[in-house]
């Protein structure tokens, strides 16, 4: 029999959808109709937006320039690191962070990129080593463990099967505003921190620009920063979405945020760009490294023949195929423009779970980052990733 990867211990990602599909009809959200902008209050909005939605081409292309352009200067290092989704397995992308810093080699990125859990961890990446502390806080400090707890059940009282409450505790601990004006100090340098979320009304991807946030310094500011990190982890049917005012013309709408996850794994090379055969001058400088807080290899085995095996192992199946994709396409452009492009994941053969916040299996998780980064064996290339033959992961038959 297939062992679900990673997944034991907690109900699979496939209880989770067939239980909120059940209870879909129980719990609803509030959405307000669209309001002229002079009846609600200033504060409802940021003084400009950051948000940049590759739907809008002139917006789009401010990202593809921001790439290029800073990818292929001289003024910073040249790398960029993109950090993808993965729930509780995003301790190992934070533990790869700081034995990286014990290992005296990490640069500083120039630009920065989250998706899901990869969006928690995105600004401590970004501010650098001197911030190692609280990012090894944030997932080994215990404080995640009440993110799935029994308690948080919410199912029979809003569209999700858990409430937001404890993300929203963990977040609102470690986004600060000293976070903050850290964030807008090196947005002022050119570089940047980008989060993704998905904007279900449109089904499009939107990128936010976080250290432009960051900037503006005042309290709305760090309500709404607070807010996209709680919406790029929000996974649909786990927990709630959640709404961002949003100017459209002369009026007031709420958007509906979730994961970023949804739409794409990480944010790497926008795809504009990845779709282009154009090669940009300079940019066999850059170095880009995707850290996948998952496991993207092929396991084999039997699946059982019950609703949330056959859920799980979909689910399972669809997003590494869809990792995949993105670092097939990701690799292609590196190819063509000399750039260098490494990638790292859990290997396929690790007890690796999404779900299990526990303090004792993210330590674990967090430790098998540090050590696979000082090994050595963190960083390989897309080829190498992409090539790694299926894993046979067995256990015994259930009676």
């Amino acid at each position: 029999m297939v062992r679900p990867s990673g997944l034991s211990g907690w109900p699979g990602i496939g209880i989770i959808v067939a239980l909120a599909m059940t209870l879909s009809a129980c719990g609803t959200v509030a959405r307000l109709e669209p309001v002229p902008l002079r009846q609600v209050e200033a504060s409802v909005l940021p003084t400009e937006d950051p948000r940049i939605r590759p739907g809008d081409q002139v917006l789009e292309h401010e990202v593809i320039d921001l790439v290029a352009r800073r990818l292929a200067s001289h003024e910073g290092s040249g790398a960029m690191l993109a950090l993808s989704g993965g729930g509780a397995n995003g301790a190992f992308g934070a533990g790869l962070l700081i034995g990286w810093t014990e290992m005296g080699t990490r640069p500083e990125f120039d630009i920065v990129t989250g998706i899901s859990t990869g969006a928690l961890s995105a600004p401590f990446a970004f501010l650098g080593s001197d911030w190692d502390d609280e990012l090894r806080e944030a997932y080994t400090g215990g404080g995640a463990s009440s993110i799935l707890s029994p308690r948080a059940l919410a199912g029979l009282v809003g569209p999700s099967m858990f409430s937001a409450a404890p993300l929203r505790r963990l977040v609102e601990q470690n986004v600060t505003p000293e976070l903050l004006r850290a964030i807008a100090v090196e947005h002022a340098k050119g570089r940047r921190l980008l989060v993704v979320t998905t904007n279900l009304d449109t089904q499009e991807s939107v990128i936010w620009d976080m250290g432009q946030l960051a900037s503006q310094g005042d309290e709305q500011a760090l309500v709404l920063f607070r807010e996209v990190l709680v919406a790029s982890a929000s996974i649909p049917g786990v927990f709630p979405p959640v709404l961002i005012s949003s100017l459209q013309g002369d009026q007031i709408v709420q958007e509906m945020h979730v994961d970023g996850g949804v739409n794409m794994p990480f944010l790497a090379v926008p795809e504009e760009l990845l779709a282009t055969s154009n090669r940009f001058p300079g940019a066999e400088r850059a170095s880009l490294y995707v850290v996948v807080n998952g496991q993207v290899g092929r396991t084999s085995g039997v699946v059982r023949g019950n609703l949330s095996s056959i859920l799980t192992r979909t689910y399972e199946s669809m997003s590494k195929a869809t990792a995949r994709t993105f670092i097939a396409a990701n690799a292609a452009f590196a190819e063509r423009n000399g750039v260098t492009f490494r990638v790292a994941s859990i290997p396929a053969d690790e007890d690796a779970s999404s779900l299990k916040f526990d303090n004792e299996s993210m330590t674990r998780v967090f430790e098998l980052g540090r050590q696979r980064v000082l090994g050595g064996d963190a960083w390989v290339s897309p080829a190498t990733e992409l090539s790694a033959p299926p894993v046979v992961i067995a256990t015994p038959p259930t009676s």
